[in-house]
């Protein structure tokens, strides 16, 4: 038995050496950088600096996080060179968005996949909703059905770009109301397209929750829609499109997180996943989510991984069915 215990504490020794010698014992050893694929001021940009803004603690990464900008194409730039072209060393995460990057990847034309990433922790969970100006002449998704009826084709509206939970609302949208939308890509993202509502550029949008609230408290759009199965509470007063008579779940809520490149080292996934959560429960950052109209919803990596084989499986049906 001696034998035994003392073989086991050399093979510990040897493993903890082995990760040392591999540069992994002290993880982290300088700041890390943190790639959102959308631009500065949309609602990922702004939620990622909030989550990560107690890294530097010493009982989080005791190491800051830096946030890099890497936006385009709905998403595509970001995440093809977060699975391309990042290290996979640990000091290079990345914001993931789902519906965004697994709907991409169904449909092609793109580089990654869920097997190109290792999910750390979700922090949120934001539903679509369809805003307006405040001047609009739409006062419920009533009015809008109305005039895409009446006019096919011609109800513009802006989202963040092609197959990220924006566009897969407005295939919903179509399908249940049996209306042709003219959905409109904003290259700058969820931002440029909360702007294009306010300028009235388009007649209205689809954007996140997080983003229309402040807009709506800012007194510059109306909320007339929530692509969810049940009100939030940020804005209770806004009917679900369930509750306004069409048939649309919540496959375009967008799930917010942290990930890694496939093929970092497990030591340190295993060390983010256990510290990533914990960062995303305190008080500070509740409370900043809060006040920014930003809805949480924590997950350790084995929930993420199980929403997102979900959703893999979700977004396949209905991709298929639009």
């Amino acid at each position: 038995m001696k034998k035994w215990i003392a073989g086991a504490v050399i093979a510990l020794t040897a493993m903890t050496g082995t990760a040392m010698a591999e540069g992994h014992g002290d993880y982290p050893e300088r700041p890390i950088m943190m790639m959102v694929s959308y631009g500065a001021g949309g609602a990922t940009d702004f939620q990622a600096r909030i989550v990560t803004m107690t890294a530097g603690n010493e009982d989080a990464l005791n190491m800051p996080v830096a946030i890099l900008n890497k936006s385009g194409a709905g998403g595509r730039v970001g995440w093809n060179w977060l699975a391309t072209q990042a290290d996979a060393d640990g000091y290079t995460l990345g914001a993931y968005n789902v519906p965004h990057f697994i709907a991409q990847s169904i449909e092609g034309g793109v580089s990654y996949s869920t097997d190109s990433f290792e999910p750390i922790a979700n922090w949120g969970a934001d539903p679509a909703v369809f805003v307006v100006g405040a001047d609009s002449e739409f006062n419920s998704m009533e009015d809008v059905i109305a005039y895409a009826t009446a006019n096919p084709g011609g109800l513009t509206f802006s989202g963040a770009g092609l197959f990220v939970g924006h566009h897969i609302a407005a295939l919903q949208l179509e399908k249940a109301a049996g209306v042709q939308l003219a959905y409109i890509p904003n290259n700058a993202g969820g931002a440029g397209a909360m702007r294009a509502v306010i300028a009235g550029e388009v007649l209205g949008g689809v954007n996140n929750l997080s983003d229309a609230f402040r807009a709506r408290e800012a007194g510059t759009v109306k909320i007339l829609g929530v692509f969810d199965v049940e009100r939030n509470s940020f804005i209770d007063d806004v009917p679900t499109m369930m509750e306004q008579g069409y048939e649309i779940d919540n496959a375009s809520v967008n799930y917010r997180g942290v990930m890694v490149p496939a093929g970092t080292p497990q030591p340190i996934i295993d060390h983010l996943a256990a510290i990533v959560p914990t960062m995303f429960e305190n008080g500070r950052v509740a409370s900043r989510m809060e006040a920014g109209g930003s809805p949480m919803h924590i997950m350790n990596r084995d929930e993420v991984l199980e929403m997102w084989a979900q959703r893999q499986v979700t977004l396949e049906a209905l991709l298929a069915d639009l």
